[in-house]
């Protein structure tokens, strides 16, 4: 911004509005204290998540049941019992 003319009158002017009066009076200012609240349904996923991992990721009975057949020879599986199972999985995954 250019200012031509008189400068030392408009810097006057901009000192007048400029001024702030005396402070008289200064009120306290209690400091507020921070709150954090957390919602039930967080509370409840915290309460699922702790559960969760207690659960292991590999059922150990299951893999020890599986040796126990597979070692006796006894593990037979047909064709059909693997289509189905793929099915129910490919349908499940897309669900």
């Amino acid at each position: 911004m250019k200012i031509s003319g008189d400068v030392y009158n408009v810097s006057k002017v901009y000192n007048t509005q400029n001024h702030v009066g005396a402070v008289n009076q200064v009120n306290s200012v209690k400091p507020k204290k921070d709150v954090i609240s957390i919602s039930n349904n967080a509370k409840d996923h915290q309460v699922v998540f702790k559960a969760l991992k207690d659960v292991p990721d590999v059922r150990q009975n299951k893999i020890d049941e599986f040796k126990e057949v597979y070692h006796s020879g006894t593990y037979n599986v047909s064709g059909q019992e693997i289509v189905e199972k793929l099915g129910k999985a490919m349908i499940d995954e897309k669900a």
